[in-house]
């Protein structure tokens, strides 16, 4: 198994804080079956900004110290960047670290509470300068749970997007749980992967979540998802199915 996006390189995030905060996560990473995993650290949230060069040379070192501790997991490099206005030309000037550093793979993070106004232009720059933006955890962004009208035109016009191994769980409510599920159901998706920033409160449940998947939408479903994380890697093109508008049923005011 792969994971895309996750918090294990140490100190320099709101993530794993210690070089032994990472081995556990590594640990806790093989146990789910975790055989690779992108590293994403946070950058240009507004919090912590993580530079490419600094991040290559911390997952060296952490791909260095699992070697010596005999744990079998390799860790990619990879960047969660909060969309910003000079996010095109820094990809353009290689000073992003795309997913795997090297393919066309970026992430894309918005502020929780709602969608920059740009956003829709500057996800087709980022697609004109020959990138592949990947929204991630959209169910968790308050204003594309109010309008999923918002994520379908995104993904129309050639978006992918990563939806969260734990709200896919439950683990964020039941309302995130049912519109995780929507996406999935809708083809809203592409990738699960767990945002894994430890051990405890935010862990991988990477194996629960393709369990549900499996259970709720099929094997065939659950084999896609998880081949687009190796797709991804790679750099190769991804399994993407056409997207349909998901139907908003309000009941108490909850979706």
């Amino acid at each position: 198994m792969i994971d895309i996006h996750s918090h294990i390189l140490p100190g320099i995030d709101d993530g794993a804080q210690t070089i032994e905060d990472s081995i556990e996560m590594a640990k806790a990473a093989v146990q789910q079956g975790i055989e690779k995993i992108i590293a994403t650290p946070h950058n240009q949230n507004g919090q912590y900004n993580n530079d490419k060069n600094s991040i290559l040379q911390a997952v060296d070192v952490l791909n260095q110290a699992l070697q010596q501790e005999g744990i079998p997991l390799i860790v990619l490099p990879g960047q969660e960047n909060r969309m910003y206005g000079e996010m095109v030309d820094d990809l353009k000037d290689d000073a992003l670290v795309t997913l795997n550093n090297g393919t066309k793979y970026v992430f894309v993070e918005f502020p929780s509470g709602h969608v920059p106004r740009y956003a829709k232009q500057m996800l087709f720059d980022i697609q004109v300068a020959g990138y592949k933006p990947i929204i991630v955890h959209p169910e968790r962004n308050r204003e594309i749970a109010e309008h999923p009208s918002i994520l379908f035109e995104f993904v129309q016009k050639g978006v992918l997007t990563q939806v969260t191994a734990a709200s896919i769980a439950g683990k964020f409510g039941k309302n995130i749980q049912k519109l995780s599920h929507q996406f999935v159901e809708s083809n809203l998706t592409h990738f699960i992967a767990s945002d894994a920033h430890n051990t405890t409160s935010r862990g991988f449940c990477m194996q629960e979540a393709y369990k549900e998947i499996e259970s709720a939408h099929g094997v065939e479903k659950r084999y896609i998802l998880q081949e687009n994380a190796a797709l991804l890697i790679d750099g190769e093109q991804v399994n993407v199915d056409e997207p349909f508008a998901i139907k908003k049923k309000k009941f108490l005011g909850l979706f």
